[in-house]
């Protein structure tokens, strides 16, 4: 695959998992991915919200961890990009009011450039009016707004769905992240190999602690400046 360049459009309180795990998983795949948000700059940060169903009636929310920003959103132009990425969680519900991000994702759509939209991010989607008798997938919430912004609702039936309508990939959560970042590698014209191969990941807690999700998301950042090259490492080997 020729080089590539995707947009990643982030905002306070994004879905850990679901800006991270592109983040670096798209970079490991030998994309460049710039990272903004509205109203900041590179080098500064974005607050995370871990999301997670713990047997209530909705998920619950923890803190996540600081994101930084690599690029500025006042200075990126969607013709710099090949692709954009949406994360989910706290962020859309402001972002989808943000004339800037409207006019931005359009431009995307407009050029039939590769959407990636994962769980609330759908909610910028339909705010942009670029979903109009597109098939869709989202979290369950999110169904109303899709419907009345005039999409195809495709059901989740588990978590981990993706639907995928000409440029535009959508995923219901980051359950959905091996199949979601490998439908959008595939739309930049990339491909992905390896169905034959089976590695071990071993995991475990701190001190005896019980495992959980934050603790796992804490475990990721100590390494994050270093996952996407032992991932691209791990992606040559099984090559």
């Amino acid at each position: 695959m020729a080089a590539k360049k995707v947009l990643l459009l982030c905002g306070d309180y994004m879905e850990d998992y679901e800006v991270m795990v592109p983040f670096q998983a798209l970079q490991a795949y030998g994309i460049s991915v710039d990272a903004v948000c509205p109203g900041k700059k590179a080098g500064d940060v974005c607050r995370t919200a871990v999301h997670q169903g713990i047997g209530h009636q909705t998920y619950s929310e923890s803190r996540g961890h600081n994101f930084t920003l690599n690029a500025s959103f006042d200075e990126i132009s969607a013709d710099g990009y090949d692709g954009l990425v949406i994360p989910g969680g706290r962020a859309p519900e402001y972002l989808a009011m943000d004339d800037k991000v409207l006019d931005l994702v359009r431009k995307f759509s407009d050029a039939k450039k590769p959407i990636a939209s994962v769980c609330h991010g759908q909610l910028i989607l339909a705010a942009a009016g670029v979903v109009q008798n597109r098939t869709c997938t989202a979290y369950p919430a999110v169904k109303p707004v899709l419907i009345a912004a005039g999409a195809k609702w495709d059901e989740a039936d588990t978590m981990a769905k993706c639907a995928v309508d000409g440029n535009l990939v959508t995923a219901a959560t980051y359950e959905s992240h091996p199949e979601f970042i490998s439908l959008f590698v595939k739309a930049l014209g990339g491909s992905v190999a390896g169905s034959d191969k089976k590695i071990l990941f071993l995991c475990g807690c701190i001190n005896g602690m019980k495992p959980n999700r934050l603790s796992q998301t804490n475990l990721i950042h100590i390494a994050d400046p270093y996952l996407s090259q032992a991932i691209t490492t791990l992606l040559k080997i099984f090559a």
